[in-house]
């Protein structure tokens, strides 16, 4: 095997080569970690730990040799700046948390990794043995998972000495996305073949989007939210970014599990290979195509791919189904109540007391609160936490958090209308393709609209995923987003599967100067 290949092969095929003994784990990770330096100028990564990295491939390559690896030993793995690592920084994107190192892994990482011996504890919350992947580092994000362009990191990415924002690898003058960025970038730029993110309103789909590759935000509840740095708790949900549909069903596989010791809204819900259910024909498969997601709004370029790409699942032998999601555009208004409600409460614990930064100068107790979550959070964050503590407070909880609580279960509602007559729904991720950098940094309701079609699936808990379907406005990738009902992540995958064994052309495609 030339190992000038190894960046474009799929998370498939390395594990494979891997386990044939065509490559080992270390070479395969120092291949990586140079692509790491060469391409830094994109922002990607905000920590990096070679030794920690070897080390990790070198007991791959021993697992190997022995029998007992992992399914997916050896293939490394980049991890968003929100989930919690012995081995690397923790920062959350915030200089509340420069420089945090926890004395644990998050679930989803230990999962990844080398299960209960890199970070969680044993019993039946962990899985005995992980999957046995390689962290190359941290990518960065925005602030706490708050942003949909990754332009609100306070953390210098490798190669920088003061905050930058990533860069999307096909247009380094556009942004990648947000809040998981760095992690679309990331794999974009075949940096890593896969990597990890959270999804609160969309921050996996709409960087898998605007990147040109595949990401899934599974059922709320379906991976553990242990050891993830909580935005809204009740909305958060990790998940896996990759290029194929096929990567992504091996990647979620490893991730999802009860954990019900140290996440009590962790479903009771088995562990699944979802890699078993990508050959089942399309044909008879009911996609719901609602209104609401193409009109006014909805740029040319991006209906256009859409539009092609629906056709070829008509090609595929699927039915297309008009439906009606009738409070779409409410989602935007509960989604900005809820949320920042959820955050004002999550990020009150950042108090400089027990961990983080802390204010140099005060005079008493209340004076050292104060400066530092001045100085530790940065503009959308405060902006978040006020909005939240606003309706949170008395004589506007009920006219505001109660009212948009009740809007959710509706929109939870209308969507369970439309499954009595569809098997999947389908549509746009994001209104445009990428934007420019800076181009919505002083509108943030700017920023909100964008995410008009992914917020609904969050609020209802549903599963939702972005994979490539064309290119828009300046050469720019396009998302197309399939929506399931509850636990319906193998359906999904094998819908986004069958469409890029089809249509290798979307999500095989490569930037510029990344191949």
């Amino acid at each position: 095997m030339a190992h000038p290949e190894l960046h474009n092969m799929s998370v498939a095929e390395l594990a494979l080569a891997l386990r044939n003994k065509q490559v080992s784990a270390v070479e395969t990770a120092q291949h990586f970690l140079q692509r790491i330096d060469a391409h830094k100028a994109l922002g990607a990564f905000v920590d990096l730990n070679a030794e920690a990295t070897l080390a990790q491939a070198r007991a791959a390559d021993a697992a190997l040799a022995a029998g007992t690896a992992g399914p997916l030993a050896g293939v490394p793995i980049a991890h968003k700046d929100i989930f919690v690592t012995r081995d690397f920084a923790t920062t959350a994107g915030s200089r509340m948390l420069k420089g945090y190192r926890s004395p644990f892994d998050a679930t989803v990482v230990a999962r990844m990794g080398a299960g209960v011996g890199h970070g969680v504890p044993s019993g039946p919350a962990a899985a005995a043995a992980g999957a046995g992947m390689v962290t190359l580092g941290k990518v960065n994000c925005d602030e706490f998972a708050m942003g949909s362009s990754n332009e609100n990191s306070a953390i210098a990415p490798i190669g920088y000495d003061t905050p930058e924002p990533v860069r999307n690898p096909w247009n380094t003058s556009r942004v990648p996305g947000g809040s998981s960025g760095g992690s679309a970038a990331a794999v974009a730029a075949c940096l890593a073949p896969a990597a990890t993110g959270t999804d609160t309103g969309g921050s996996i789909r709409q960087p898998a989007a605007f990147c040109g590759i595949t990401g899934i935000k599974p059922t709320y509840g379906r991976a553990s939210r242990y050891g993830m740095i909580a935005y809204a708790s009740s909305l958060d949900q990790a998940g896996p970014m990759a290029r194929s549909a096929e990567d992504c069903a091996l990647l979620l596989s490893a991730m999802c599990g009860p954990d019900p010791d140290r996440d009590s809204t962790s479903l009771d819900t088995p562990a699944e290979d979802f890699s078993a259910s990508l050959n089942a024909q399309l044909k008879g498969l009911r996609i719901g195509i609602p209104k609401e997601f193409f009109g006014e709004g909805l740029s040319a370029d991006v209906r256009a791919a859409v539009d092609a790409a629906l056709t070829r699942y008509e090609a595929l032998g699927a039915q297309l189904v008009p439906i009606s999601l009738p409070r779409t555009e409410l989602s935007i208004p509960v989604y900005y109540i809820i949320a920042p409600a959820e955050a004002s409460s999550n990020l009150s614990r950042f108090d400089g007391v027990k961990f983080g930064h802390r204010a140099k100068d005060y005079t008493d107790l209340v004076d050292m609160y104060k400066k530092t979550r001045a100085q530790g959070f940065g503009d959308e964050v405060k902006r978040r936490i006020m909005i939240g503590a606003y309706v949170l407070s008395h004589g506007y909880y009920d006219a505001y958090y109660l009212q948009a609580q009740k809007i959710r279960r509706m929109i939870a509602d209308d969507f369970q209308q439309a499954f009595q007559s569809c098997d999947l729904i389908a549509g746009p991720v994001a209104p445009t393709v990428a934007w420019k950098l800076g181009e919505k940094s002083d509108d943030p309701v700017a920023n909100y609209l964008a995410d008009i079609f992914t917020l609904p699936a969050s609020l209802a808990g549903l599963p939702g995923m972005s994979l490539p379907v064309g290119f828009g406005e300046g050469g720019m990738p396009v998302g197309m987003q399939l929506i399931g009902n509850y636990l319906s992540e193998a359906r999904l995958l094998n819908a986004a599967h069958q469409f890029q064994v089809a249509h290798p052309e979307f999500h095989t495609a490569r930037p510029e100067g990344t191949a």
